[in-house]
């Protein structure tokens, strides 16, 4: 089967216009109607309508145009290639690893694909507790019906051994589970989701909204930092930006000033408010950059009698929300259960252990089967989240507390997963704690996790979902931008990404983010 590169196909059928920031030699300047910060499912969506509606755009990635051709499966390289910071992001004090993609298509490009609308219960929140009009369900509902049919969006009924022993576990327990709808068309089923999808199965915005646009005659402009917002009285002039060398380590000395009457930031939830803060934007109620979620996961792992091969099949197609709601949206947080792939690097860190300890599970990966489970925060009092800061060098990270609250969830869903992988069938469990041994009874496990220290920096938390920051809000003192995503004190900016969710959504965000944004933009060329 011959796989078609659709940007290479682009340049030379269509003559796209793609500037890498790394092959300029001199300052460059451009306009346009509108000016796009980030590619992702945000960007992409934004441009994708706003080039629809007849408008002029530019797109701005800092990261690297890859395509099909560039995802050779090797994760040393694909890690450090296509995600920020060369997959070394952590929170502030290094408690939390956050996987954020870096590339054309952002997080899209590299994530697992499961695609989940978001829950009613979020949104009754979002309105009662943030101020949030118009984003009902069922003004949502046709949304998320046009992002599913754009990109190829159903349930995934193809089970693979690791998340087969989820569902198992479920039906033997009682608990309540489903298949994972994925944004795939075509999928060859190889499991290498993460590294970026070879055969342009995944419908991520690199093979959708962004080729689209281009072909409208959109500018992609990659591997180019978008620095800081030039103000002009209460509208932005101009964004400047430079261009990165080809490592992507740091930027060059090349220039590039961009000029729009509109400007989009969809750079994610750390980016975003990050630029912000670069520019000096105003925030009177100092809410920028604050109330930042990302859904913080513990990951637990079972021994089997079988081969589970954890690196093969689609990443995650069975999940469980019987605990994501249990105690209700402001109660003791909840979260959400779906299988974690097990690629050999990635398991190697997120598995621990030391020397011998650490070569035998290593050695025994191949009947080994991995679970997360993705801790709900932001609904109560005492989960407010993190704070995107600045470096002294311009650059973000982001504090964000482990508080006893958080604790309090992961010791529950430890629980969780342990009970449920020996409902499943499995003869062993572990967990990705510092305290934790091999267990061989559910009984035997449960006893322990009771006794772990929790403490930060004793176990594993991973977080691939950023939000927030950026909050919407009617109630200028609680958000950063409206319900229709403008900027409350900056006429021509409007945020388009995962950062202006007022809390994490308990589930994966790509799918809100496509379907709200898509509303978003919608009403911005309509009204």
């Amino acid at each position: 089967m011959v796989l078609t590169d659709v940007f290479a196909e682009g340049m030379q059928r269509e003559g796209w216009q793609l500037i890498d920031g790394a092959r300029l030699e001199k300052d460059l300047r451009l306009e346009a109607d509108a000016v796009i910060i980030g590619t992702g499912a945000g960007g992409g969506v934004a441009a994708d309508m706003l080039s629809q509606a007849g408008r002029s755009v530019i797109l701005v990635e800092e990261g690297v145009l890859a395509t099909s051709k560039d995802f050779q499966l090797r994760e040393a390289e694909s890690y450090s290639r296509f995600y920020q910071e060369g997959m070394t992001r952590t929170t502030q004090d290094g408690a939390i690893s956050i996987l954020q993609g870096r590339a054309v298509g952002g997080s899209t490009t590299v994530n697992w694909t499961s695609s989940f609308r978001t829950p009613e219960p979020t949104l009754r929140h979002w309105a009662s507790d943030g101020d949030v009009t118009g984003l009902d369900i069922e003004t949502l509902a046709p949304w998320f019906e046009r992002m599913e049919q754009r990109l190829s969006i159903f349930p995934w009924e193809l089970a693979n051994p690791n998340n087969d022993i989820l569902r198992r576990g479920c039906a033997a327990l009682g608990w309540a589970h489903g298949a994972i709808p994925r944004n795939v068309k075509a999928c060859w089923n190889l499991g290498v989701c993460g590294l970026g999808c070879p055969t342009n199965a995944k419908q991520s915005s690199l093979v959708t909204f962004i080729p689209d646009a281009l072909r409208r005659g959109a500018t992609l402009l990659h591997r180019v930092r978008a620095e800081r917002l030039v103000f002009r009285g209460e509208q932005v002039d101009a964004l400047e930006a430079r261009a990165m060398d080809p490592t992507l380590r740091r930027a060059s000395s090349v220039r590039i000033t961009l000029r729009a009457p509109l400007y989009i930031l969809a750079g994610g939830a750390i980016g975003t408010p990050a630029l912000l803060l670069r520019s000096q934007a105003p925030d009177p109620y100092q809410v920028l950059g604050r109330r930042t979620f990302l859904h913080p996961s513990i990951f637990g792992f079972a021994q089997t009698a079988d081969e589970v091969h954890p690196y093969h099949g689609a990443p995650q197609s069975i999940y469980s929300d019987h605990f994501q709601w249990l105690a209700g949206v402001t109660g003791p947080m909840g979260y959400k259960i779906e299988a974690a792939p097990l690629l050999p690097m990635f398991a190697s860190v997120v598995m621990r252990g030391h020397g011998t300890e650490h070569w035998e599970r290593m050695q025994a990966l191949p009947h080994t089967a991995g679970a997360l489970a993705l801790l709900r925060d932001g609904f109560h009092p005492e989960s407010s989240g993190g704070r995107v800061i600045l470096r002294s060098d311009g650059s973000p990270t982001l504090d964000y507390p482990v508080n006893d609250y958080l604790l309090d969830g992961v010791k529950r869903a430890y629980l969780s997963l342990a009970e449920l992988y020996f409902a499943g069938g499995a003869k062993a469990f572990h967990a990705a704690h510092g305290d934790s041994a091999v267990y061989y009874s559910w009984q035997e496990a449960k006893r322990a996790i009771q006794e772990f220290r929790y403490e930060k920096l004793r176990f594993r938390l991973g977080s691939a979902h950023v939000m927030g920051g950026c909050a919407m809000s009617d109630n200028p003192k609680r958000g950063v931008v409206n319900s229709q995503g403008r900027h409350h004190q900056i006429a021509n900016v409007y945020v388009g990404d995962g950062s202006l969710f007022p809390s994490s959504i308990g589930a994966n965000p790509q799918l809100s983010i496509f379907a709200i944004v898509g509303k978003v933009m919608q009403d911005l060329v309509s009204g």
